[in-house]
């Protein structure tokens, strides 16, 4: 049995719905940015506290656990600079918790989903795995500790782990029965998307004088249903032995404009958008674009769905909004 902490999340929720396919699921979650609604029922649910020793021994004592995958992190870079304890706390603290009550359990392989926010302000075109981490905020700061927290334990402990480290998850489901549901919304497609349904007055496009072909920052968009389906390769490559400490970045290797993201959202809506240009903002940098080629030649794992079919599934999605 896989155990799925934050599993009722946004990209936990899309892990569990492909996962259960292949192993038995039990999801941990304190529902506190997820959603109930988002959990495949074939997964057995438990509302409880990463953080809380208590609610992780009874899971451990109750099932048989041969692996754990970690969505449970808070992750907004804004909130991180202004309440630095909540993520430190959560982020760190309480991962070392669920660590401690692993190590207890003799429960060895790990996967950590870590973020881009651990290399900061990369001064590359394509960052791959060997570009320096150097974060600029407390989200950040805390991913990348976990991730040494992580190597300590392997050397120490035999933790088997895998890392992954991902840019900017977008897209829904394709049934459209779960997708990106966040509050507040920071990330730019749903954004687009809820104006476009009449549910914001307009969209801001923080800079337009970068060093890119139109101006706007470009980021590296990747389908949250290709996210999971990398995610259960390096569970596999743990369980089969294939793998025991890894990091590996995932994305599609092309970088999309905010101009280009808007204009691909009109394209597939038929809906013209409300565009208003507004300053930069701090610690934005002009592009972020992830190199995969490390788990494409290792994994054979490679991004199969492009802007286009990412906003596709996530329009329909919006269109239906269940939670």
């Amino acid at each position: 049995m896989i155990l799925v902490v934050g599993g009722a999340g946004y990209i936990g929720s899309h892990l569990v719905k492909e996962l259960v396919e292949k192993e038995k699921v039990i999801v941990l979650d304190n529902l506190s940015t997820g959603h109930r609604e988002a959990v495949d029922s074939r997964a057995i649910f438990v509302e409880g506290d990463l953080g809380d020793e208590e609610d992780l021994q009874m899971i451990f004592s109750s099932y048989p656990i041969k692996a754990v995958m970690h969505f449970a992190a808070f992750s907004l870079v804004g909130e991180s600079v202004i309440d630095p304890l909540k993520y430190y706390q959560n982020n760190v603290a309480s991962t070392i918790t669920l660590l401690n009550v692993m190590m207890r359990n003799n429960v060895k392989n790990f996967i950590f989903s870590s973020t881009a926010a651990t290399y900061g302000i990369p001064n590359v075109d394509v960052i791959d795995e060997k570009t320096v981490t150097a974060p600029i905020n407390p989200y950040g700061h805390s991913k990348l500790m976990i991730e040494q927290i992580l190597g300590d334990f392997s050397k120490a402990y035999g933790l088997h782990y895998v890392v992954l480290r991902y840019f900017n998850a977008a897209g829904a489901h394709e049934s459209a029965k779960i997708g990106e549901s966040h509050d507040p919304e920071t990330h730019l497609i749903p954004i687009i998307l809820q104006q476009l349904l009449g549910q914001r007055d307009q969209i801001s496009v923080f800079g337009t004088d970068y060093d890119t072909a139109d101006g706007t920052c470009i980021r590296d968009y990747i389908h949250v249903t290709d996210l999971a389906s990398a995610h259960i390769l390096a569970l596999e490559s743990l369980l089969n032995e294939e793998k025991s400490a890894e990091v590996y970045n995932l994305g599609n290797g092309l970088g999309y404009s905010v101009k280009e993201v808007i204009e691909t959202c009109e394209k597939v809506t038929g809906v013209e958008a409300n565009v208003v240009m507004a300053d930069r903002r701090a610690g934005d940098p002009a592009r972020l674009v992830a190199s995969s080629e490390k788990i494409f030649t290792e994994l054979g794992w490679k991004a199969e769905r492009n802007l286009e079919q990412i906003i596709a599934d996530a329009w329909k999605w919006h269109q239906k909004q269940q939670y």
